[in-house]
């Protein structure tokens, strides 16, 4: 009785499991409405500092950028991508084809201000 127990919860847990991670897969690979990331560069510092972002691959993202001054982001994708942004508010608009994590950092900072985590 208690092998059947025991055989019956690793069954219910192996299905769990299996809905879990169907359910996760395809809201990302379904999604067609942008990841947006705020970021907010003043006084040579820059919100947010370095946060994991989940993105789908090919998942449009917005980087949505309000700076006291212009600047450039540097996105460590393959190809590497080097963003121009004004004064203000400006929204860059990405995507990125291969899964891994890939990092937007501005190289005038000297700071990594996003990591984008590709699947």
């Amino acid at each position: 009785m208690q092998r059947l127990r025991a055989v019956g919860a690793v069954l219910t847990g192996v299905a769990l499991l299996a809905s879990v991670t169907a359910c996760g897969g395809e809201d990302k690979a379904s999604s067609d409405d942008p990841v947006v990331v705020k970021i907010t560069i003043k006084d040579g510092k820059v919100d947010p500092s370095g946060d994991r972002v989940d993105v789908g691959t090919g998942q449009p993202i917005d980087l949505e950028v309000t700076a006291d001054k212009p600047g450039e982001l540097h996105v460590h994708s393959e190809p590497e991508q080097q963003l121009e942004y004004a004064a203000g508010e400006t929204t860059l608009k990405i995507a990125i084809d291969r899964p891994g994590v890939v990092a937007v950092e501005s190289h005038e900072l000297d700071q990594i201000i996003v990591q984008l985590e590709v699947r």
